[in-house]
């Protein structure tokens, strides 16, 4: 079976965004494949200096830190990345841009490494912005040539305060369609 890789750009480790990523990969983990969920949010991390270092050395950034080192060898495997960030003033988190500014350029210095692979954005909103956070995810996969599945309405949740998204039974049901989603397509590509 395949792999998924879910990214929680949240620097809560265990909040709504987190849970979302969980309910996501409880239905790929259903369906046999296997499954990571790999905390981002809360770590140092720098933006990409465009000084055309990973075009060079393919899949290498001059920062050389756990961006390259770990987290950009874990989404080259991967057959699906999801992404997930919390809304913050109707964008995705500083840790979450500065990843996609960085994996992006180094997988195209690696021959396009993420082409046709599954990419899928998760996000939680208060109340409005999680448009633009799901859209600023989706202009990632899409430069970065991949597939990208649908739910049964746009991937989010309406979840600010912790536990929020367990009440959330639209949210909830999204992200069960995400996930099966995901699953299915993994399984046609393959």
């Amino acid at each position: 079976m395949g792999k998924i890789l879910a990214i929680n750009g949240s620097p809560r480790a265990g909040g709504n965004t987190y849970q979302m990523l969980f309910a996501v990969l409880s239905e790929c983990e259903r369906a046999g494949h296997e499954t990571e969920l790999f905390h981002a949010g809360g770590r140092t991390v720098s933006g990409c200096l465009g000084c055309g270092y990973c075009r060079r050395n393919p899949g290498k950034c001059s920062r050389a830190d756990w961006v390259d080192g770990e987290l950009y060898q874990k989404m080259a495997a991967a057959d699906a990345i999801v992404i997930g960030s919390p809304t913050y003033f109707s964008d995705l988190t500083a840790e979450t841009k500065a990843i996609l500014d960085r994996t992006g350029p180094m997988a195209g210095g690696d021959g396009r490494r993420f082409s046709r692979k599954i990419g899928a954005a998760v996000s939680a909103v208060r109340r409005a912005g999680g448009i633009h956070t799901l859209d600023s995810i989706n202009h990632f996969f899409q430069i970065n040539d991949m597939v990208m599945p649908g739910s049964s309405y746009w991937n989010m949740s309406l979840a600010l305060f912790e536990g929020d998204f367990e009440r959330d039974e639209e949210g909830g049901r999204t992200m069960t369609r995400l996930g099966e989603n995901i699953a299915w397509l993994v399984e046609r590509l393959r």
